[in-house]
C-alpha cells in the first residue's frame, strides 16, 4: 500500500461561538477565537491518498486531478470567505477545525474513489496554525 499526499493553503476568517451559550461563557470556552469581529489563518490542508499503483501509469491516483479536485471541491469555495457566513457546506455548523474537516471529507472521498481503480481517501490533515493541527480518517 502506497500513501500519496497533496497540500493545499487557504485563508478564511471565522468565529467560533456557541449561540446557545451566554457573552461569558462563549469567551470562558473559546477566549479569542470569540471575538466579535471574527479571526483569521492560513491554512494548510494535506490529503492523503491510499491505494496500489495502477500497472499502466505508475500512479496510485494522478496528482493534478487530485489538485484540481481539492482546489475546485474545497479551497476556491473556502479560500478568503467567512467560514461561518460565506461556506455553503458550513452553514449552520460550529466552524471549528474537528467540524471542518469532516464536513472536507464528506466532499472528497467519493470522488477520489472514482479518480483510480485502488484510490482511496485515507487522511486529511488541516493545520490551523504551526501548533495546531488536526487529522480525520473518516467515520
Amino acid at each position: 500500500m502506497i500513501y500519496v499526499n497533496r497540500k493545499e493553503h487557504f485563508n478564511a476568517a471565522h468565529k467560533l461561538y456557541n449561540d446557545n451559550w451566554s457573552e461569558e461563557k462563549n469567551k470562558e470556552v473559546f477566549g479569542p477565537c470569540a471575538n466579535s469581529n471574527w479571526h483569521g489563518h492560513n491554512f494548510e490542508l494535506i490529503v492523503t491518498v491510499k491505494g496500489n499503483p495502477d500497472p499502466d501509469t505508475g500512479f496510485v491516483v494522478d496528482m493534478k486531478k487530485l489538485g484540481d479536485l481539492v482546489n475546485k471541491e474545497v479551497i476556491e469555495k473556502v479560500d478568503h470567505k467567512n467560514l461561518n457566513l460565506d461556506v455553503d457546506f458550513m452553514r449552520g455548523k460550529l466552524p471549528s477545525c474537528e467540524i471542518l474537516i469532516a464536513e472536507i471529507w464528506k466532499i472528497l472521498a467519493p470522488s477520489i474513489k472514482d479518480m483510480g481503480k485502488d484510490s482511496t481517501l485515507h487522511k486529511l490533515t488541516l493545520f490551523e496554525t504551526h501548533k495546531n493541527y488536526v487529522e480525520y480518517y473518516g467515520e
